[in-house]
């Protein structure tokens, strides 16, 4: 029995793996205000404070600003998730 749990937990990913894995990569931050912002994830730190590249500025679904480079600060992070879509294409 012993042998399967040492298994299970050699392919535990933290937290903390999950953030390190996606700095550089296209991310979708979700405040608690509702707002998305769409960018480059550039660096985040031990507080959620977020540094982001290319950020889009999304109220409602639709795009209201976009921004050079932003930095969100950690207490307003509902949550961060990768997406699929490549940013800073088309128009």
């Amino acid at each position: 029995m012993s042998g399967t749990g040492e298994k299970v937990s050699a392919t535990t990913k933290t937290p903390a793996d999950f953030l390190k894995s996606i700095r550089g990569r296209p991310v979708v931050v979700k405040l608690n205000s509702g707002v998305d912002y769409r960018g480059i994830l550039a660096c985040l730190d031990g507080y959620m404070n977020i540094a982001m590249e290319q950020t889009e500025e999304y109220v409602n679904g639709q795009l209201k600003n976009k921004y050079g480079d932003a930095f969100i600060r950690g207490n307003n992070v509902l949550y961060i998730s990768t997406t699929k879509r490549t940013l800073g294409e088309g128009a």
